[in-house]
């Protein structure tokens, strides 16, 4: 879960929200989990926009949770 990761954000030009989900990624893959939670993201807030580049992913909306494989696509049924 990458709800708890700080960083100070004096280093915003290093990436460092980006350098820490691929080490999440990374150690998820090392203990054989399926997935990284990358903690709450708010479309169209700059200091999150970072998260909607790793795909696929699943996001919460009215109708349920949606995959989203690609950029601006989501499945058209909820996903379980």
């Amino acid at each position: 879960s990458m709800v708890y990761s700080f960083f100070e954000p004096g280093e915003e030009s290093r990436s460092m929200g980006t350098f820490m989900i691929l080490d999440h990624i990374a150690r998820a893959r090392r203990l054989g989990l399926p997935y990284v939670y990358l903690g709450y993201w708010i479309e169209g807030s700059r200091k999150m926009d970072y998260k909607a580049r790793f795909l696929p992913q699943q996001r919460l909306a009215p109708s349920g949770w949606l995959r989203v494989d690609a950029v601006g696509s989501a499945a058209l049924e909820p996903q379980d």
